[in-house]
């Protein structure tokens, strides 16, 4: 008799524990659900304002493009520029790899759109952190964070990563259809009015850096990329890249990588030379 008491109040407890579980999930479903994402906080410093386009033919003007001079991974000088390409001159598009984990499938990618008159365009998808906010993944999957473009120079962008944060940072030149460069950009812009209008919420899995290109690629070129796992560890997207023929082969997938590095080298810069010239000078010719 005891042990049929219990046995129906270690069944019963169970099932208490799954309902607490199922309604503690829920309130917090509900409480998610809730929320919506804005514009106007308290961002920190290096997101505290949203860049935007306009066009006119093949000119673009581009608004909040940061171009930050950073002494060390948190100091800076800060700086918001206006600056305007024109699209006819794109000379090439090139694919950063930022590995800042030592587990190799964490890394942070972004594109730059290189110009005949020597500018340097980058876009990165990010999280948009307020004052007192630190990116963990974990969070990036409970709306913590609002999504983020942002558009900055690419001497702010790498330099960031290569010299101020030490990480280690691939280089890629992208291979693009004719007219793809340009559509390409142009739908980075797009998406960067879009979200200066109506903010959204960043997800770990579903919105990234990487996940955000890959969209932007397939809406030019439906079904160019695939869903695959490497674009949840773009740590490891560059072999996805190099396999569907999106960045130029030099000398087989290994020698690519090998040439493709630039933090090495960005830690010699001394400031004197451009530095995305500089970080290009060893890089195989187009």
């Amino acid at each position: 008799m005891l042990q049929a008491i219990a046995f129906w109040v270690m069944i019963l407890s169970g099932f208490g524990l799954v309902a607490l579980f199922v309604n503690s999930m829920w309130k917090r479903y509900v409480r998610l659900k809730s929320l919506e994402p804005g514009l106007d906080r308290e961002w920190v410093a290096d997101c505290a304002k949203h860049g935007s386009a306009t066009f006119k033919g093949s000119k673009v003007s581009l608004k909040n493009v940061r171009d930050f001079s950073w002494k060390n991974k948190r100091e800076h000088d800060s700086n918001w520029i206006n600056t305007k390409v024109d699209i006819d001159e794109i000379v090439d598009v090139w694919f950063v790899i930022d590995h800042f984990h030592k587990i190799k499938g964490l890394a942070h990618t972004m594109l730059t759109f290189e110009f005949s008159d020597g500018q340097f365009i980058t876009f990165s998808f990010e999280t948009r952190r307020e004052v007192g906010e630190r990116y963990h993944p974990w969070n990036g999957l409970w709306r913590a964070y609002e999504l983020y473009l942002l558009v900055a120079t690419e001497k702010d962008a790498l330099h960031l990563r290569t010299n101020a944060r030490n990480h280690k940072v691939h280089l890629f030149r992208v291979q693009t259809p004719p007219g793809k460069d340009k559509a390409l950009f142009n739908a980075l812009c797009d998406r960067l009015n879009s979200l200066a209008e109506t903010p959204e919420w960043y997800h770990t899995l579903g919105k990234t850096c990487t996940t955000a290109i890959v969209d932007q690629v397939n809406l030019i070129t439906p079904g160019r990329i695939p869903r695959m796992w490497r674009t949840l560890l773009p740590g490891h997207s560059a072999r996805a890249a190099w396999k569907l023929k999106l960045i130029e082969d030099w000398g087989g997938f290994d020698s690519t990588i090998d040439a493709s590095r630039i933090d090495e080298r960005a830690r010699k810069w001394d400031g004197k030379e451009e530095y995305s010239r500089y970080i290009r000078a060893h890089l195989p010719p187009k």
